[in-house]
């Protein structure tokens, strides 16, 4: 190996290392439509079953970048007074993996105007490294590894005709998960998710939005406005603080089925952009449930 792809192959590692660590939550763009990803109380929160599957490819360009793959699943299941929810993370970084599985349950009450769910998640969380990819040449010297622990999380979310609002925490317990040669801790992260509906008139609605997460040391903050059309088409933009904005479009190809896609554009001239594409399915259950006064603004 000479200098040049040494000092490549250095600068990859100890990048991969850093951006596994501040990975631990994945980065999205299209947190408003896909809620189960960071709060278990959404789950069973609207009368449909509702599925999601996201992949973001960032820093285009740069080779062992992140890639990550969601997929969630919920729906509510009256027998419970509320509903289940499934969702699975698969997050590559280099030759870092990471493979996150959660099962939540959230019981949804009447509350004033809206509705309130009491949500919470349990689930493994598994690390891995493929060592021997690093150096193809001699990967004897380079372990493969993996480990795994449990992993907990819980929620609160409320919604009215035009609101909504979520509080939520992942990996609550700071798991710890430990293999032959290393330790990764897990931290603790916040998340607050919030959106309003506003109509313009019967055609065009305004759909502004935020979306917090912190680990009680760094924070990321996207603030986001969207314009819908005939509730079947949508744009806007999302202001990443420190970071960057982001460009959102989507349609609905027919009633139950939607496509969405983000593009970042990073104003700091350090990071390449990044790219994120979104399919939803949504299936209309239809319960015998009393009418309510508000429906759920779930797609923002």
């Amino acid at each position: 190996m000479n200098m040049k792809k040494t000092i490549l192959f250095i600068s990859l590692i100890t990048l991969s290392f850093g951006v596994s660590q501040a990975q631990q939550v994945p980065q999205f763009s299209q947190n408003m439509f896909n809620k189960l990803a960071n709060n278990p109380a959404i789950a069973g929160s609207s009368e449909s079953i509702n599925a999601t599957v996201l992949h973001r490819s960032q820093w285009m360009g740069f080779d062992g970048a992140p890639t990550t793959l969601n997929l969630s699943v919920e729906g509510p299941i009256p027998i419970l007074s509320g509903g289940i929810g499934l969702n699975i993370v698969s997050d590559a970084i280099a030759e870092y993996s990471n493979l996150g599985l959660q099962l939540s349950y959230a019981y949804q009450t009447d509350l004033g105007e809206g509705q309130l769910g009491i949500g919470a998640s349990a689930g493994m969380f598994q690390s891995g490294l493929d060592g021997g990819n690093l150096n193809p040449a001699d990967p004897e010297n380079f372990a493969t590894e993996s480990g795994s622990a449990m992993d907990f999380g819980g929620g609160l979310y409320y919604n009215t005709q035009d609101v909504y609002i979520g509080l939520s925490t992942l990996h609550i317990t700071e798991p710890t998960i430990e293999n032959e040669e290393n330790i990764l801790e897990l931290s603790r992260h916040y998340f607050l998710l919030a959106g309003y509906n506003h109509e313009i008139n019967p055609l065009v609605s305004l759909n502004p939005s935020i979306y917090l997460k912190s680990d009680g040391s760094t924070s990321q903050l996207d603030v986001n406005a969207m314009i819908k059309y005939n509730n079947k088409i949508w744009g806007g933009v999302s202001y990443r603080l420190d970071e960057g904005i982001v460009l959102l479009t989507g349609l609905k190809i027919r009633d139950d089925l939607h496509f969405g896609i983000a593009y970042d554009v990073v104003l700091n001239g350090i990071q390449n952009n990044s790219l994120e594409f979104m399919l939803g399915y949504s299936f209309k259950v239809d319960y015998d449930r009393p009418v309510r006064s508000y429906k759920n603004p779930r797609y923002l």
